[in-house]
């Protein structure tokens, strides 16, 4: 339904206190254009009224889905609109099974490893970007992000109930596993983590290491805790090949061409 643009008279008084009232912004705004337009289409009452809801919740999705982006801390903002199926060594029956998201609703997790540049962190941000526009919460973090966590709640023993705020998410992404050493919070951090969303939220992990080499990082009896309760309900995906990112620079994509 069109609305053209018609001298639009400001709204009554006590009807645009009303739309404040019932909390009706996107409603209100349009309101006065719209009711031009249709005293001059001559619209039928229903009309008006289905425009104005129409308005409301539309502008309601908008407003939710940015501050769902917004919480989730995504590192870049890629999406799949950029993302090449084939080019990924992930198979592509599973990219496009994972995509399907089903694996939230059964609590499961996703652990995507191999080598840096391999578009671990892409896929992930992704999926989580597809969560969002599902109408789901992600939370996004690195290791040493949880690692600083812990220190900063640790005085006050309120490390539980940081945890309990993250798992409000539907997906928690724990980016970048073995590209650092683990310091002994970060560990404990990710182990608290996992070990409360076990069968009640969803973890995506990326990793340069395969989580069974994850003793490699942290001491192992915390990695064999943490391992076991990652991968009971896991997809693993390992990504092979050389870095994209140093492929394109070095046919020159990195960079826009200097005149």
């Amino acid at each position: 339904m069109s609305v053209t643009a018609t001298a639009a008279p400001a709204l009554p008084a006590e009807l645009e206190a009303l739309m404040r009232q019932l909390k009706m912004p996107y409603a209100r705004a349009l309101a006065p254009e719209l009711i031009a337009t249709a005293r001059a289409q001559r619209w039928e009452p229903v009309e008006i009224i289905k425009a104005l809801f129409v308005e409301e919740v539309t502008g309601r999705s908008r407003s939710m889905l940015a501050s769902r982006r917004k919480a989730a801390g995504f590192p870049t903002g890629k999406t799949f609109d950029t993302w090449n199926t084939a080019a990924s060594s992930i198979p592509a029956p599973t990219q496009q099974a994972l995509r399907t998201l089903e694996w939230i609703g059964r609590k499961e997790n996703v652990v995507v490893c191999g080598p840096s540049g391999t578009g671990k962190t892409f896929f992930l941000e992704a999926l989580g970007q597809q969560v969002v526009e599902a109408g789901m919460r992600v939370a996004w973090f690195r290791l040493e992000d949880l690692g600083a966590l812990v220190r900063a709640h640790r005085s006050d023993d309120s490390v539980n109930r940081v945890v309990a705020r993250i798992l409000r998410a539907d997906l928690i992404v724990i980016d970048d596993i073995g590209l650092l050493e683990v310091g002994a919070d970060a560990a404990e951090g990710l182990y608290r983590l996992v070990d409360a969303a076990y069968e009640k939220r969803s973890i995506a992990v990326s990793s340069n290491l395969h989580p069974s080499g994850f003793d490699q990082l942290m001491p192992k009896t915390l990695a064999t805790a943490t391992v076991d309760r990652l991968l009971h309900h896991a997809h693993v995906c390992q990504t092979s090949g050389d870095s994209i990112r140093l492929t394109e620079a070095l046919a020159g994509k990195g960079v826009t061409p200097m005149s």
